[in-house]
Formats: C-alpha cells, sequence, structure tokens
C-alpha cells in the first residue's frame, strides 16, 4: 500500500449554526444548499473506495464540519491538535473520544501548554510532513508532530499572509504536489529541495484558494471550482495524470468562508485494513 494511500475519511455534518457563526463567514449562505453539497461531497469520498465515518453536527461549534484541523491521522497514530483559535479548542474533546473510544486508535496529546497546531497547516506528502508557521500554528505545534511521527522528516514552513498552509500548496497524488501562483506560495518551493517531489504550478490561476481545493483521492481528483474546471483538467492532461478521473464537485457555498475542500474530512492513513462498521451505531 501506497503511503499517501488513504483507507478512511471521518467527516462532520454541518450545524444550522455554520451559516451564522462560522469563523471568517464572508457572506450570507443557504444552509440547505450547504448542507447538500457536503452530502454530494461525502458521497465522493465513498466513491473513491475510502470508509467514511460521518459524524453528527455539534451546533455549539459551527466550524465542526472542518474537522481536518482537530486531529492528524498516520500510520494508525492520531494526534489531537491544539488549534489556534480559541472557539474550537472543545471540538478536540469529541474528536479524541471518536479515535480513542471507537475508532480504537492509539491517541497522542500536545503537553506543551503553548504549542497551537491547525490540521489545515499540515500536509503530509508520502514520505515527509511539510508545517506550516502561520497564525493559527507555532514552532511548538511543529515540534509535537514531529515527536509524534517520528519516522518521517518535518519540515517547517513559515505561512505569513495565508489562513493555512494548504490554502497554499498541496498533494495531488504520490510525488506530485499543486504550488499556487503568489510569491508566498512559490517561496515554499524552497522546502521541496532535497526531495523527488514533481511541482505543478498553477500559474495561470489567479487565486491562491485554487490550489487548496484541489484534492487527490487516491485514483480521483476533484475541485470545487466550476469556472476554472477546463483549465484545472488541461493542466492535469499536461503533467501526465490525464489517465485520472477527474470530477467536479460544487461547493460554492463553502467557498464564502475562509476554507476550503480538504479541511472537511479527515484523511485516515492505517498501517493495515481496520473494520470500523462495527463502531458507527455508536457514533450516529
Amino acid at each position: 500500500m501506497s503511503a499517501l494511500r488513504f483507507t478512511h475519511a471521518i467527516v462532520c455534518r454541518v450545524p444550522k449554526s455554520y451559516a451564522e457563526s462560522a469563523i471568517n463567514l464572508k457572506d450570507t449562505v443557504d444552509i440547505d444548499k450547504v448542507r447538500k453539497q457536503h452530502e454530494e461531497y461525502v458521497q465522493t469520498l465513498r466513491e473513491v473506495g475510502l470508509d467514511v465515518i460521518e459524524l453528527p453536527p455539534d451546533e455549539k461549534h459551527p466550524d465542526c464540519v472542518f474537522v481536518e484541523d482537530i486531529a492528524v491521522v498516520c500510520n494508525g497514530t492520531a494526534l489531537v491538535t491544539k488549534p489556534g483559535h480559541p472557539s474550537r479548542e472543545k471540538e478536540v474533546e469529541y474528536m479524541r473520544s471518536i479515535l480513542k473510544n471507537e475508532l480504537e486508535l492509539p491517541v497522542i496529546e500536545i503537553k506543551d501548554p503553548k504549542a497551537t497546531l491547525d490540521g489545515g497547516d499540515v500536509l503530509f506528502t508520502g514520505k515527509e510532513f511539510f508545517v506550516g508557521l502561520s497564525g493559527r500554528t507555532n514552532q511548538a505545534g511543529a515540534c509535537a508532530l514531529a515527536s509524534t511521527f517520528p519516522e518521517f522528516p518535518c519540515v517547517p514552513i513559515k505561512v505569513d499572509k495565508s489562513l493555512h498552509l494548504k490554502m497554499l500548496i498541496t498533494m495531488a497524488g504520490p510525488d506530485v504536489m499543486c504550488v499556487g501562483p503568489s510569491a508566498e506560495a512559490r517561496d515554499t518551493l524552497k522546502a521541496k529541495e532535497g526531495n523527488n517531489l514533481r511541482l505543478w504550478v498553477l500559474s495561470t490561476l489567479v487565486e491562491n484558494t485554487i490550489v487548496s481545493i484541489v484534492l487527490a483521492l487516491n485514483m480521483r481528483i476533484d475541485h470545487s471550482y466550476s469556472d476554472f474546471y477546463n483549465t484545472i483538467l488541461e493542466i492535469f492532461q499536461n503533467h501526465t495524470l490525464s489517465e485520472r478521473n477527474l470530477g467536479l464537485i460544487s461547493l460554492s457555498n463553502f467557498t464564502k468562508k475562509v476554507g476550503y475542500l480538504k479541511s472537511c474530512h479527515l484523511s485516515l492513513i492505517t498501517r493495515s485494513t481496520f473494520c470500523y462498521e462495527k463502531h458507527l451505531k455508536h457514533i450516529m
């Protein structure tokens, strides 16, 4: 099994409070449309072969749908994070319970009280971790990640302007990275020195956020900006991955928030194939 091949995904249904109180909400959203689009997104995760665990919405935490920020799971070990925004701190408690008691994964805690770490700043390439030092993640958080997964190098990358690292770069498949067109995104190329990643610089796209919603899921790649579909399709075909199944997902209502597609699920890379079906009745 490839080190970058995902086996499971945890998602959280969209709470009603998302439409009113989500962090950095830029515009009015239609909660029914958001929920419908999220359901289609979850269905895509299933179609590409992932075992999907759905959590109920938590009205006390409007941003609970962005589960990626709350934990990092790799090689069958889960690190629960310390979110950089105070309103999300208690989301960790529920995720810890799910990972430990329901999914029976070993769970690592961040002990440094000064550490902050958002999963949106953690990019796993299959060979190493890149971790963004942003407004949500600090050096102590990066050190906690490195100590949890000592089998992989951990490379810190300064993120000054964007919310998270994965709004600048993301993986589009094994050994293939997408990089946004801005100077900040291109600075991340320095972290690439010495490894064998192929880079796709999306220079034809204007917005850095575009790179954050290119999502590689085993043998399928999806994105949420329909206006850029043909452009992204052409880029993919020109970079020898035209055989992949390119799908179009509309998440227009999610883009009214400073968030991104990948943050709506937590990917689990396990050492072996677990069967989580017996646990779903406790979660639902």
